[in-house]
């Protein structure tokens, strides 16, 4: 008769959703961007560990810049320096960190697109002007100027009180009403 082996004891919890309440969330920001707005966030990132180890970056680079193939050898302890300071900055708290820059700075790139746009604008109409070239069409105009109230899209989609306009901007460009 073989032996009895007795029942492994169980590693879950007993009532279904008990383990979400013990685990940290991941991130301080779960709302999903696309690929662009990561990238950015990775631009912010990376920027700000640089700017923690410039002095071990800036070490590493003088003691580079006179070699060429000796460098591995004659740097070798300025670039473990280097980058052990980025390891030990480069930790998702640091990109959390970065994440909430880019949020804060929404606003500041909606302005910065804002005026650009009208600047944009404004000179196709002066270049209209002075060729004497036929004005655009003032629908076109509206519906760009309307493009460009719409707030950056987060998470797939624009902010609550967004979606109500959105609508109605699809709505009179569908029906050609004003």
């Amino acid at each position: 008769m073989a032996p009895q082996i007795p029942p492994a004891p169980p590693t879950g919890p007993s009532r279904p959703g008990a383990s979400e309440e013990n685990l940290p969330m991941p991130s301080r920001n779960p709302l999903p961007l696309s690929a662009s707005q990561e990238a950015q966030v990775r631009e912010v990132f990376n920027a700000r560990v640089r700017n923690l180890c410039a002095d071990e970056i800036k070490a590493f680079a003088e003691c580079a810049r006179t070699r060429t193939f000796t460098i591995p050898f004659a740097c070798r302890a300025l670039s473990h320096a280097m980058n052990s300071c980025m390891l030990s900055h480069a930790t998702p708290d640091e990109h959390d960190r970065a994440r909430e820059d880019w949020f804060a700075q929404r606003q500041m790139r909606f302005r910065e697109r804002e005026k650009k746009e009208r600047r944009k604008m404004e000179q196709e109409k002066f270049h209209r002007e002075w060729w004497g070239l036929p004005e655009r069409d003032p629908e076109d105009v509206k519906r760009e100027l309307e493009k460009l109230a719409l707030k950056e899209r987060i998470g797939g989609g624009y902010g609550r009180s967004r979606r109500g306009e959105e609508q109605e901007v699809r709505e009179r460009g569908e029906d050609g009403k004003t």
